[in-house]
């Protein structure tokens, strides 16, 4: 990149957030996909709305191409750079602007870590669910980028739920304001639901309101351990069916299990085929009733083992089994693919069952564990890049399963987005006219292309 333009970036957002050496640019040159790494030209970190859109309007003028980036947690490649353009991370723009007690939002800068709002919001006996498993490093704008779910998915929703309003410059650099804090509000096209989960592609966030709850008075957490994969899924459908609705109702197959337990040391046992992690909350009455049915239905399915948390430290404790998963898989192999493929609640069993069929007949070692409330699950694949065969036979097994998932009814991604990753699988699942009417609200967004180039399409 030219030196002359870098040095224009500099004079919006200073010098010392101005990163061109090869060493920054390594660092920026890569997110949380595996095999995907390409360098930018330069990478910027705007403290300010006003220096986005000035960063911003001089490459639309440009055309130079802009990567959003926040934590760089992303699973899709969609925080990469492809074209050496710039990268334009937000992690300085971390303030927490409002927490209004009265209307029961808050507001913050997209750099906000997203346990950060949680803390602070708890503070005050209030409540922001979305909880994703990378909710100790990924920001609030990346999560409404990705429409980011976690493990209270199930009873709580996911990001877009909760989103109200949004500050959002344009490609052009303009402002666009949505939503705000009303309740209500049909005043036009919902623009707030389609900018989130827009991937960068359509606007770079700078500001996000966000619907609070009451904190939960109470919860109850278990750990349940089955024999029998089946009978874990038909738990689940079940527990549903009976119109229990947990916080967390989250699934292990016994490689995570296995893997879980040489990591963590949880006590998990390696002699089952599948563990839930159940967690119900809120009025104490309703938490006794609901574990109580939780508790009939595991045991009519036939359960090894029921455990309940006696109290906060023994719920953090099971908690961190599925916590921990990734991690705990990440260790076994120099490389881990993590999936996202989600399938209707009535398809767990058969999904898994297909999952653990297709990993034999590749000679692949996957592991999936996911939120099986919501049917969202994690086939992990543990391989390494470095060997050519094994790589081109994990993605041979994942093209097979994402095409089982569309056949069942379900969808290639219910959290990761779509990215580079899995652009490939994007016409099968929306069609050509899906594919044409995602175009034309791109090209009235970014005429250019300016923005986040290479990803969804």
């Amino acid at each position: 990149m030219e030196h002359s333009f870098i040095k224009a970036l500099s004079e919006i957002v200073g010098e010392q957030y101005t990163l061109s050496d090869p060493e920054s640019l390594a660092c920026y040159g890569y997110d949380s996909t595996p095999e995907l790494q390409s360098r930018p030209g330069v990478v910027v970190l705007p403290g300010r709305s006003e220096e986005i859109a000035k960063v911003l309007a001089l490459c639309d003028g440009a055309g130079v191409r802009v990567t959003p980036r926040g934590s760089g947690t992303n699973l899709s490649g969609g925080s990469i750079s492809f074209d050496a353009g710039v990268v334009l991370q937000t992690s300085r723009m971390n303030r927490i602007l409002e927490i209004d007690e009265e209307n029961l939002t808050a507001t913050v800068e997209t750099g906000v870590i997203t346990s950060t709002l949680h803390r602070e919001v708890e503070a005050k006996g209030l409540f922001y669910p979305p909880d994703p498993g990378s909710m100790n490093i990924s920001t609030m704008g990346g999560n409404v980028a990705e429409n980011s779910g976690g493990l209270r998915g199930l009873k709580y929703g996911v990001t877009d739920d909760y989103v109200m309003g949004l500050k959002t410059i344009l490609a052009s650099g303009e402002l666009l304001k949505t939503g705000g804090k009303v309740v209500k509000d049909v005043a036009g096209y919902n623009l707030n639901q389609l900018l989130v989960s827009s991937e960068g592609t359509l606007g770079v966030f700078s500001e996000v309101t966000v619907k609070l709850i009451p904190k939960p008075q109470a919860k109850k957490t278990m750990l349940v351990h089955f024999p029998q994969l089946e009978q874990a899924a038909l738990t689940v459908s079940h527990i549903i069916a009976a119109r229990i609705i947990p916080a967390t109702l989250e699934f292990l197959d016994r490689t995570t299990i296995k893997c879980v337990e040489d990591y963590a040391h949880v006590g998990l046992p390696l002699d089952v085929d599948a563990v839930l992690l159940i967690e119900v909350d809120g009025h104490p009455a309703q938490v006794e009733e609901d574990a109580a049915g939780i508790r009939d239905i595991c045991e009519r399915h036939h359960c090894s083992f029921f455990q309940t948390a006696a109290g906060p430290e023994e719920a953090l404790k099971l908690a961190t089994a599925r916590r921990v998963a990734l991690s705990a898989l990440a260790r076994v192999r120099p490389t881990t693919i993590l999936e996202d493929a989600t399938v209707p609640r009535s398809c767990i069993a058969p999904m898994v069952k297909l999952i653990q069929d297709t990993a034999k007949k590749y000679d692949l070692l996957i592991g999936t564990f996911g939120h099986a409330g919501d049917g969202n699950l994690h086939p992990t694949c543990l391989t390494d890049e470095r060997n050519p065969d094994e790589i081109k036979r994990a993605h041979q097994a994942f093209g097979e399963i994402f095409e089982a998932t569309i056949a069942m009814g379900g969808t290639i991604t219910g959290e990761h987005g779509v990215g580079v990753a899995k652009k490939k699988y994007l016409p099968k699942l929306v069609g050509e006219s899906g594919l044409k009417v995602m175009r034309g609200i791109k090209g009235a967004f970014d005429p250019r292309g300016t923005l986040n180039p290479g990803k969804i399409f």
